[in-house]
């Protein structure tokens, strides 16, 4: 496995402490990725992070489409959102990151951060854009960034078609395998860690398409109920951080311990919050069929074997998660305009294609879907560097 291009460590003057920024590669002198804030966030984890996002461009590498993969990058502030510091922190470090934002990084909400705080803070820390780095390389800049600015002004029932588009991805990926296994849609019961941006949109769109989300898990706990949850009574009684109101809960709700969303008796596992949720240890209650990482990292490697042996398919953040980023770029290079159907149907179909032809190819070597996706990536890069060149 080849080092990153460029790691970086940056330790903050007034609390001491640590932000990162790691880019992996560049295409065209550009890089993509998000930017997370997380108590315990580490420089391997982002190392991890920005390596993802190399894959996840190429994965989604379309020779005729406008929409030109760059290179994978990925950033990270070791602090609790909700800590009370935490708003100037990210200033702070935005402000020293000010010249890779400016000229190589393009970045954007992650875990712990939403987008509009990361162009609050992005504008507050003296920057144009928190994308502004892919701008050269916009046939009408103006247009392109018109065309952005509007999308991200749509709403569909009351929630932004930003944090709509990735969690329509993630649910596309469990229909498509869904489908491919023959299990129909209706009574295919789904967990869900994490009811924030990505877990609050795979759950509306899997509800709708007749799953049945008998489990949620926020900051408090787990909510469960064996005949499904009133999904779309419980994502309005959210806070900016994904902790629902339990005073939203119907009376058939139960209240469980933080980690039983893991043992729910559900066909379908969606890990949406942190990284390395599941471990080797407690890969053993799961009796799911598929575990689908809407978050980034949620099993450990050593996990994700055992779970295999036993029969548990695990369907890849590479892929899964990877709409969103592609949302942004379809969007301002003018692939798709600033339209929610629109939007929703170019993801449904790019992302059905990309999950059957990396479970198509795992059936074909007789390996993992993780390492099906990697095989499909690994074949694009060197395409995409002919084609653009890289820096390396």
């Amino acid at each position: 496995m080849t080092a990153p291009l460029m790691s970086l460590t940056w330790t903050d003057h007034v609390t001491g402490r640590r932000g990162y920024l790691v880019i992996d590669r560049l295409v065209r002198g550009v890089s993509s990725g998000g930017l997370r804030m997380r108590a315990g966030c580490t420089l391997d984890e982002v190392t991890g992070l920005a390596r993802g996002m190399t894959m996840k461009e190429a994965l989604h590498y379309n020779p005729e489409g406008r929409y030109i993969p760059l290179g994978g990058a990925k950033g990270g502030i070791d602090c609790d959102p909700r800590d009370p510091g935490a708003y100037e922190l990210l200033v702070r470090y935005l402000r020293a990151m000010r010249p890779y934002v400016e000229g190589c990084w393009t970045t954007g909400e992650d875990l712990g951060l939403s987008q509009d705080v990361v162009d609050r803070a992005a504008a507050e820390a003296g920057l144009v854009s928190s994308v502004q780095a892919v701008y050269p390389l916009l046939d009408d800049e103006a247009a392109a960034r018109r065309r952005l600015a509007e999308a991200f002004t749509v709403e569909v029932d009351g929630i932004g078609l930003d944090e709509l588009v990735g969690g329509c991805g993630v649910a596309e990926s469990v229909l498509t395998a869904l489908d491919r296994a023959g299990v129909p849609h209706s009574g295919t019961r789904v967990a869900v860690q994490g009811l924030g941006t990505m877990g609050g949109a795979t759950a509306r769109f899997l509800t709708r398409a007749g799953l049945a989300v008998v489990a949620v898990a926020d900051i408090k706990g787990t909510i469960a109920n064996p005949a499904g949850l009133d999904v779309e009574a419980l994502l309005p009684a959210r806070d900016a951080h994904g902790t629902v109101d339990r005073a939203a809960l119907r009376p058939g709700d139960r209240e469980l311990p933080g980690d039983a969303w893991l043992s729910a008796e559900a066909e379908v596992l969606v890990p949406a919050a942190v990284s390395y949720a599941v471990d080797t240890e407690n890969q053993g209650r799961i009796t799911a069929r598929w575990i689908v990482e809407a978050a980034n990292m949620p099993v450990l490697p050593e996990a994700e074997a055992l779970l295999s042996a036993r029969g548990v398919t695990v369907l890849p953040d590479v892929v899964v998660n990877s709409g969103t980023n592609a949302w942004w770029w379809w969007t301002l290079f003018g692939d798709i305009g600033p339209d929610a159907e629109e939007a929703f149907a170019h993801t449904r179909r790019s992302m059905r294609a990309l999950v059957e032809r990396m479970l198509v190819r795992a059936e074909a070597d007789g390996t993992s879907p993780r390492a099906a996706a990697h095989a499909i990536a690994a074949d694009r890069l060197p395409v995409i560097a002919e084609r653009y060149g890289w820096y390396r």
